[in-house]
């Protein structure tokens, strides 16, 4: 990827809710450093801390937890163009709860919290882009919560389905059925009569 693909993701991510300046373009442009994982690379540890909020140029990553049993619980993905990162560290400054691991050979790029801030320093209307943003992470939130609460196994899979990028579909299938709350041989099962 080049740097008039990466200006395009930063004008779909951050100019689709602010003007962005060529100032603040350049900013951006020097201060998100290229990073490469291999597959199965872990990127953040729980229990160590974040030191980059990235932005996905190739790939697919797993945010997880570990539960009891050993098993890791997926909370979400993510893939070209989106976010990535545990933010929970990233954010407090504090150790993160949550692993974040390339589930595929991964191009990401990143910045670290100090220049992050300065960002928002140099640059008050990237709190308007961060208020929207937070939004849209709420609102995403909140209609997963409803579809795991209230849809039976084969809807939340065909909502999955419908919405999600055909990148996801080639990753083992254990990490989707875990983020959807489903045994693997049911979203085997389910997928089989969609095949």
């Amino acid at each position: 990827m080049d740097n008039s693909d990466i200006k395009v993701l930063f004008d779909k991510t951050f100019g689709k809710y602010i003007p962005l300046s060529e100032e603040a373009n350049n900013y951006l442009s020097t201060n998100f450093q290229l990073k490469t994982y291999a597959s199965r690379e872990m990127i953040v540890e729980g229990g160590n801390y974040a030191k980059y909020f990235y932005f996905v140029l190739s790939g697919v990553q797993a945010l997880y937890l570990i539960n009891e049993k050993g098993e890791k619980i997926i909370l979400g993905f993510s893939f070209r163009g989106s976010p990535s990162g545990a933010f929970d560290s990233f954010v407090t400054g504090e150790p993160s709860h949550f692993f974040l691991e390339a589930l595929t050979p991964s191009t990401m790029i990143g910045i670290t919290k100090q220049q992050w801030d300065e960002l928002f320093d140099r640059f008050p209307e990237f709190y308007q882009w961060r208020a929207h943003f937070m939004e849209d992470l709420l609102l995403g939130r909140i209609s997963r919560e409803v579809e795991m609460m209230t849809l039976a196994a084969k809807e939340r899979f065909d909502a999955f389905v419908k919405r999600c990028p055909q990148e996801l579909l080639q990753i083992p299938q254990k990490y989707l059925a875990s983020y959807l709350n489903m045994k693997p041989e049911t979203f085997s099962r389910l997928r089989a009569l969609r095949d």
